[in-house]
């Protein structure tokens, strides 16, 4: 366990370092214009697109972005709020007013579905080797609790868990490395935010993705895989507003996910 702790202490100094970089600003700056969807509306849109990255609407993506959904695209059904306000007659003839909230379906669209101008990024992707690659890659595909299907993914998204097939899909085209840590990461979604059962199922969609790829980082560092040059930007980039807290706030539950994994690979 000390081990783990270690590596653990290590990543949350390297993020803290990602937080003060020009490459972090600039790219806070591109999400700040992103709308921060409810967890509800987050469900549908893994629903409907699971590989989906980054969202916005047709015109968002046209007037923010620079950028537009091409022809033929098939739009990612949401659900926007609409603020409703009436001028009514109270039980002593006093005009009051009441408000309420009600639903409209309106149209989103990811990035991949998108052409133009590009977004500023951060967290490129690994594309080392890895030694003894078949035999780990065998270990790790051995402790998923839930299917895994190797295919080519379009877009952005290196691989994803299907919170509704209960299935994870990892992009076949990846490098060794990549492909190692984006087993583990989609391996720590089925285990903690698995829908039915998982430790960490109510948890929002940033502290999920925190706790899947620093369980991701350690159990590679473990493994003698350095994925710090991913990892780091990939964590704080899902921190964002809130610094070293998300990290914090998951740290139990991120060394004992990791221990759990690591005790699994060994056997």
């Amino acid at each position: 366990m000390k081990k783990i702790e270690d590596i653990t202490d290590k990543l949350e100094q390297g993020i803290v370092e990602v937080f003060d970089s020009e490459k972090y600003k600039a790219y806070l700056n591109c999400m700040s214009k992103f709308y921060n969807y409810s967890t509800n509306n987050c469900l549908l849109i893994s629903m409907q697109f699971p590989e989906a990255t980054l969202v916005a609407g047709y015109q968002a993506w046209q007037k923010k972005f620079k950028r537009q959904v091409r022809r033929g695209e098939k739009a990612i059904k949401i659900l926007a709020p609409c603020m409703h306000k009436k001028i009514i007659e109270g039980e002593n003839g006093e005009e009051k007013e009441i408000s309420w909230i009600s639903y409209r379906v309106t149209n989103v669209f990811d990035v991949s579905q998108t052409d133009g101008e590009k977004l500023p990024t951060i967290c490129e992707r690994l594309n080392g080797d890895v030694k003894n690659y078949l035999t780990i890659q065998d270990k790790i595909i051995k402790i998923s609790p839930v299917p895994i299907i190797f295919e080519k993914i379009k877009g952005r998204s290196a691989g994803y868990y299907h919170t509704l097939t209960n299935d994870i899909h990892v992009d076949e085209t990846l490098s060794q490395q990549q492909k190692i840590k984006t087993l583990l990461h989609e391996i720590a979604h089925a285990k903690l935010h698995n829908r039915e059962n998982g430790e960490e199922k109510d948890a929002n969609r940033r502290t999920m993705e925190v706790q899947a790829e620093s369980i991701a980082y350690t159990v590679c560092q473990w493994l003698g895989i350095d994925t710090s040059s991913y990892s780091f930007e990939y964590i704080a980039s899902w921190a964002y507003g809130r610094k070293a807290e998300e990290l914090n706030a998951s740290m139990e539950v991120i060394r004992k996910t990791a221990k759990e994994m690591i005790d699994e690979i060994e056997i």
